[in-house]
């Protein structure tokens, strides 16, 4: 595997700071200075186009009329009386929502102002400011082939398509090239958003065959599942929360409250050592795994995060160590497993 270069790491971490809503939206102005950041969470709303989510949830139903069919506005105003939308896959799961709706979705919220050119739009069901729009451009161009392809684990033409048609000047060229759907876009973003080294590092990690000693990693997750015991399919034996609603705890378990937050620090070392868990089954790819481990203390450093740590048996010589962490201010969350067996 050719070295990632941090530079390009970098380069797409900061490359195309969008225009404000008073500026031109031409791409030229793509590289000026926005103090808003990328998205660094995994959602399918980027903060610049939030105004999405309220042109369908505010707006009358006349309103939606007059840039939808009757039937679509009236399903979306139906949905939204039981609950208002929070993610544009509710709206797209509405009957009558596809893309072309999408697309008028757009077009009604940025004629009335809901949106501005910050917002640079919807692609595969996926609402992108202009910066991430930029970041995504920019890794596509410069990625290394072997970390497209960690990243797109499942979207292998998808990737060798990129690689051929490189490069891009918009995120729209990239989601129209085949093999690139709205799983794998959201992939391309959140490694343009949030570093592809540690992404392309997970991939690699949880590629691997399961064995006596598996580990597991992850970035996208549910708090209430991970509870609920998404991750733990054996018995419940302990677990120990801080941060975190005790409301959310599961009925009949003995669940303890730890009073100290965890440190960036201690999510690190806990990430290290089960990364390190992994490479002595099958060793993990260098430069892969020292820059994803840098990526990751640069996330991770001065931060403060809520979890949870839960055990559970899997007879009487094995076990599951779950543990999790949400960034308590920006909502970055990091997921450790590990099976043993002795």
């Amino acid at each position: 595997m050719r070295r990632l270069v941090p530079a390009l790491l970098s380069a797409s971490l900061m490359v195309g700071c969008g225009p404000t809503g008073s500026e031109s939206e031409s791409s030229s102005s793509s590289t000026e200075h926005q103090d808003a950041p990328l998205t660094t969470t995994d959602v399918d709303v980027a903060p610049e186009c939030q105004g999405l989510l309220t042109f369908v949830n505010t707006a009358s139903l006349s309103t939606l009329d007059a840039y939808l069919p009757s039937d679509v506005a009236q399903n979306l105003v139906g949905y939204r009386a039981t609950a208002p939308f929070s993610t544009l896959a509710q709206v797209s799961g509405v009957r009558g929502v596809g893309p072309v709706r999408l697309t008028q979705i757009e077009g009604g919220a940025r004629a009335l102002g809901y949106i501005t050119s910050t917002c640079a739009g919807i692609l595969d069901e996926l609402a992108l400011s202009t910066d991430d729009a930029a970041a995504l451009v920019n890794l596509v161009n410069t990625i290394d082939s072997s970390a497209l392809y960690a990243v797109l684990p499942y979207a292998w033409n998808g990737a060798t398509n990129l690689l051929n048609l490189r490069p891009f000047t918009s995120a729209q060229a990239i989601s129209e090239v085949t093999g690139i759907g709205t799983v794998s876009l959201r992939n391309l973003r959140n490694a343009a958003t949030q570093g592809y080294a540690l992404t392309a590092l997970i991939a690699v990690l949880n590629a691997q065959e399961e064995s006596l000693w598996t580990s597991r990693l992850s970035q996208d997750f549910d708090i209430q599942d991970v509870i609920d015991g998404a991750h733990g399919n054996s018995e419940f034996e302990s677990a120990q929360c801080f941060g975190i609603d005790p409301s959310l705890f599961p009925a009949g378990q003995v669940w303890t409250v730890r009073p100290d937050l965890a440190t960036g620090t201690e999510v690190y070392n806990e990430i290290e050592s089960t990364v390190g868990y992994a490479d002595r089954n099958e060793p993990l790819p260098e430069p892969l795994h020292t820059d994803g481990l840098a990526e990751l203390q640069a996330r991770t450093a001065g931060r403060t995060f809520k979890g949870c740590f839960i055990s559970y048996g899997k007879g009487p010589w094995g076990g599951i160590q779950v543990k999790f962490y949400v960034d308590t201010v920006t909502g970055y969350r990091i997921l450790s497993e590990q099976h043993w067996s002795e």
